[in-house]
């Protein structure tokens, strides 16, 4: 407290002499005949409104008034460097680096100019929104912060630009999978690559480091993700392109377009806003297997409308209209029965087409290239490019149809086929195709003929003429039959040999006996293979031996030819005929015998007559 009263007193002290010279100055007044009207200033009065910061620091003390009107000036003017506000700042000068930013502080600002990659055209002048980075930096510097001050600003202009459809650009940085990142002020957005364009696009490096216009399409505040879209604002304006295009779209109407899109049935063409069709048969009176093979992507050319929906939201193009038709150009130089020549384009099952003409075609139908009359596929006469020789059979030129025919232009085999085939001929064919009732062998070209299933072997009761040949085995036939008019040939192949029926009949003659082993035990039987040709039966009953046993496998035994049977190819064989057409021998001999001496037989022999037929009986 001493301490603090001691300035109080040196005060006072001093302030003694300044009232003895005040008292001087009065005493020396007093002098005067003038009154003195100084008022008197008490101690503590004068304590009161004493300077004390003058007295303390030479300073003289600023009115409150004054000081309050001081700090409204300089918070009007100056920049608080210590906050962290976004203040709008001014480019004053520009290095190759940097960019030096005016924001009304104690000092100008400094920004590397990478913060403004998205804006290449800044210049001395722009204003810019900026932060305080760095008060001073080693050097005393003011360091500013363009992308913070964005990023502080950025999702409230987004949140604004997507509420109102605004228009805003950004500045492509790089592409990523699926697309490319754009800085819209200051934040990173997603552009998907479907959002470039209308039309697609195969390279993206196209657009990086450049400034786009884009509409924000997408917000996910949770994720902080925005999409944007650069196609919505060319969609937009082909819209309106489109509406006026449409309106004034009639059929018959040319107009200049180019080709958007090609696949395989036809072309998309991009009338300037408005997509129309060309179908691939639209595109050239001429056959073609594909459009890529007469346009490319980004051709111009001229269309014609051929029809449109009732909001003409389809609409139908051709080009090869605007061509003269190809029938029209060909006029009456060609006929029918004329010859001509032209190219294989198309090959069907049914036939070939033939171009004889740019745009003409005729078919050549599979029965009209070849006389023969078993048909077959066209690509077994001809393929797809090869040049052909043709003659013209029917020409419609009101259905713009023409059909050709190849085997005219040969002689029709038919002709002399009495000449060449007659009755009993023998010759040498191919089996071309089999069916359930026979054999179609080709003679020559144009000349097929039928052998049927009952022909093909003397001996072999055939079920599928697939069990005897084969198709395309060579098979040596007769001709036994010639329909000229009807075009048909009847053939035999078991006519080529000898009958072996005719031969075994005189071998195998019923009643002829034969020493033989059993083949093979079968259901109702047994059979014995005579030779290649023939396999006779034995019933089962004509199994028995003698001894009352049956015969069996491989068993060797007699047996009698009891049926022959040339035209059903049948033999039947009996063991048992054997020793019982013996004792039917013995019958026949006693009956002769009582027969002749009928006066001298006695009741004996009459009995033992009878119990011989009753024992044959019983056998039998």
């Amino acid at each position: 407290m001493a301490e603090e009263n001691q300035p109080l007193e040196e005060a006072t002290q001093e302030v003694a002499p300044t009232q003895t010279a005040t008292e001087d100055v009065q005493s020396e007044t007093v002098e005067t005949p003038q009154e003195d009207t100084t008022p008197t200033v008490s101690p503590d009065e004068f304590l009161a409104n004493f300077d004390w910061q003058n007295y303390e620091e030479g300073i003289e003390a600023v009115e409150d008034v004054k000081l309050k009107e001081f700090e409204t000036l300089v918070a009007e003017n100056f920049v608080d460097t210590q906050g962290s506000d976004v203040v709008q700042g001014k480019v004053i000068h520009m290095t190759d680096r940097e960019a030096i930013i005016d924001i009304n502080a104690k000092s100008e600002g400094v920004i590397s100019l990478n913060e403004f990659r998205y804006n290449p055209d800044l210049k001395v002048g722009d204003t810019v929104e900026v932060m305080i980075d760095t008060r001073e930096d080693k050097t005393g510097q003011l360091i500013l912060s363009h992308r913070k001050a964005r990023t502080i600003m950025a999702w409230d202009r987004v949140n604004t630009a997507h509420d109102t459809q605004e228009v805003v650009t950004g500045f492509v940085k790089c592409r990523t999978k699926g697309g490319m990142i754009v800085d819209v002020f200051g934040i990173e957005a997603f552009l998907p690559g479907s959002q470039i364009d209308v039309k697609p696009i195969r390279d993206y490096d196209q657009y990086v480091n450049k400034n786009m216009e884009f509409k924000i399409v997408k917000i996910n505040h949770e994720f902080k993700n925005v999409v944007v879209s650069h196609k919505a604002l060319i969609e937009a304006d082909i819209e309106e392109q489109k509406k006026e295009i449409i309106a004034q779209l009639e059929k018959g109407q040319v107009l200049e377009g180019t080709v958007k899109n090609i696949t395989s049935y036809g072309v998309f063409i991009d009338l300037g806003g408005v997509d129309g069709l060309v179908h691939i048969t639209d595109l050239s009176w001429n056959r073609i297997s594909h459009p890529s093979e007469i346009l490319e992507v980004e051709q111009q050319l001229n269309v014609v409308i051929l029809d449109f929906d009732d909001d003409k939201s389809r609409i139908q193009l051709g080009v090869k209209q605007l061509t003269q038709h190809p029938w029209e150009a060909i006029g009456d130089t060609m006929k029918e029965g004329e010859t001509v020549k032209g190219k294989v384009t198309v090959i069907a099952d049914y036939g070939a087409f033939v171009e004889v003409a740019p745009g003409v075609e005729g078919l050549v139908h599979v029965s009209e290239m070849s006389w023969s009359t078993h048909l077959r596929s066209a690509q077994d006469f001809v393929k797809v490019g090869d040049e052909v020789e043709t003659v013209i059979l029917n020409l419609d030129r009101e259905e713009r149809k023409m059909s050709l025919g190849i085997k005219q232009l040969s002689q029709d085999p038919w002709t002399d086929i009495t000449i060449k085939y007659p009755l009993g001929s023998k010759h040498t064919g191919v089996v071309r195709n089999y069916t359930n009732f026979g054999v179609f062998v080709e003679l020559e070209e144009g000349i097929d003929g039928l052998i049927y299933i009952s022909d093909l072997s003397w001996t072999k009761k055939v079920k599928h003429p697939s069990e005897v040949v084969t198709v395309g085995q060579e098979l040596d036939v007769i001709v036994l039959e010639l329909d000229v008019d009807g075009r048909k040939l009847s053939l035999g192949h078991k006519q080529t040999t000898d009958n072996p029926w005719e031969k075994y009949a005189k071998d195998y003659a019923e009643g002829s006996v034969h020493e033989l082993a059993l083949t093979e035990i079968v259901d109702k039987g047994a059979t014995i293979v005579l030779n290649d040709d023939i396999t006779a039966f034995v019933p089962g009953r004509h199994l028995d031996k003698q001894d009352g046993t049956k015969l069996t496998k491989g068993e060797t035994a007699e047996f009698k030819v009891i049926e022959f049977n040339k035209d059903f190819k049948r033999v039947v064989m009996s063991h048992a005929a054997i020793y019982k057409g013996v004792e039917a021998d013995n019958v026949k001999t006693a009956k002769r015998k009582m027969s002749d001496n009928a006066e001298r037989s006695t009741l004996g022999d009459l009995d033992a007559l009878a119990a011989l037929k009753r024992k044959m009986d019983g056998d039998a």
